[in-house]
């Protein structure tokens, strides 16, 4: 039976999924939830998603909710299909769990919601405010020092192969430029190198203007 992933194409945290989807080569239904209709604040949604957010998975009968959840319940289910995206070996994970932690902490708190002041916000029809932004993005350069240092060492967050950590950044990363700042091409050249090459990786491409499924590899 077809893993089916609920959500929106483009959708920050569905995109999120697919693409780890796609780099473990397993195939996916995209369900595609109507938001002007308010199926994510359906009873049938709500039963599976309690929060009425996007995304969530159906596998087999098993419901899995929260995006960096689902990439690491496919990880651990096909550990030796497609990308290998979290190490094996005891040390190798404990610094890919170091990297996650950073995204889920260090970055994502600052350029998600400076992306939701530019971007989401007028799309609910709610004014911007540029000094919230502007205050975001010098938070998020802060912190982008610290990745300068570490990338200065290594190809990636946890080491010199791509883990999940790495992708996990894509969905608001690449929308930051959109909202009205290059900090991610500007930052620095370890910065700048690490951005532009999980950019390029074909899982990106593949979902980058939006999830839909796949039947077959």
């Amino acid at each position: 039976m077809v893993l089916k992933l609920y959500g929106v194409p483009l959708s920050t945290c569905t995109r999120r999924v697919a693409t780890v989807l796609v780099e473990k080569k397993v195939p996916f239904e995209l369900i595609d939830i109507d938001f002007a209709k308010g199926e994510h604040k359906s009873g049938p949604f709500l039963a599976k998603q309690p929060f009425g957010q996007v995304p969530y998975i159906e596998d087999d009968g098993f419901v899995l909710y929260e995006s960096r959840a689902i990439c690491r319940y496919i990880e651990d289910k096909y550990p030796d299909q497609g990308t290998k995206l979290v190490p094996s070996d005891v040390k190798g994970k404990a610094l890919f769990e170091q990297a996650a932690s950073i995204e889920y902490s260090n970055f994502d708190p600052f350029c998600s919601k400076a992306v939701g002041e530019m971007i989401f916000k007028p799309m609910r029809g709610q004014a911007s405010d540029k000094a919230v932004f502007d205050t975001l993005v010098a938070g998020l350069s802060a912190k982008l020092d610290a990745y300068e240092v570490i990338l200065g060492k290594q190809k990636y967050l946890a080491g010199n192969e791509v883990t999940l950590a790495d992708l996990f950044h894509l969905p608001y990363a690449t929308l930051l430029e959109r909202a009205g700042s290059d900090l991610m091409t500007s930052k620095g050249p370890n910065v700048t190198r690490w951005f532009n090459e999980i950019c390029a990786r074909p899982s990106w491409a593949t979902v980058k203007d939006g999830a839909k499924s796949i039947s077959s590899y």
